[in-house]
């Protein structure tokens, strides 16, 4: 690669990364994923040493966890709130076509909604339907912070392949 293009490579996968770190604030959308695409755009462009390899494998488990751990947190969070399994599951289908129908807070608003109103028909209570969308908020909660972590670990990883590959 020339030279001259060190730096403007550099200066377009950090912004691309930042990007995917700001854009983990939307639960749907795949910061995580954008920082990884980000990461091995770098390494087909300035080639993979094997420090970059590495880092690379370890920047792919990050996003990984990352991905997993946000259906993780937010499952456990409705179910311990006390939701079933298919209103689980519908609500999640709700929020993928919700975001497609009305991208990016489609998602936001299906969603809980579905959980919601499935709950309150299961069990014919809305507290207990309110409770299984509030441990889905807090899933949603523990699942950005975690994810947003992973995503600085990211990044902080690139950096170091970065200055030391």
């Amino acid at each position: 690669m020339p030279e001259w293009l060190h730096i403007p490579l550099f200066v377009l996968t950090l912004f691309i990364m930042l990007v995917g770190l700001l854009g983990l604030v939307v639960p749907v959308f795949p910061g995580i994923v954008v920082i990884w695409l980000a990461a091995l755009g770098y390494g087909v462009a300035s080639g993979f040493s094997t420090l970059g390899i590495w880092l690379f494998v370890l920047i792919t488990l990050f996003m990984i966890v990352g991905t997993l751990i946000d259906n993780v947190f937010m499952a456990a969070g409705s179910r311990q709130g006390g939701a079933a399994w298919t209103s689980l599951a519908l609500g999640m289908v709700a929020g993928v076509a919700g975001t497609f129908l009305l991208p990016p807070i489609g998602g936001l608003i299906t969603t809980p909604l579905t959980i919601f109103l499935l709950e309150y028909g299961r069990q014919r209570d809305w507290r207990k339907a309110y409770q299984t969308v509030r441990g889905l908020a807090i899933g949603w909660g523990m699942a950005f912070v975690v994810r947003f972590g992973l995503g600085v670990l990211m990044i902080l990883t690139w950096l170091i392949w970065h200055w030391k590959g």
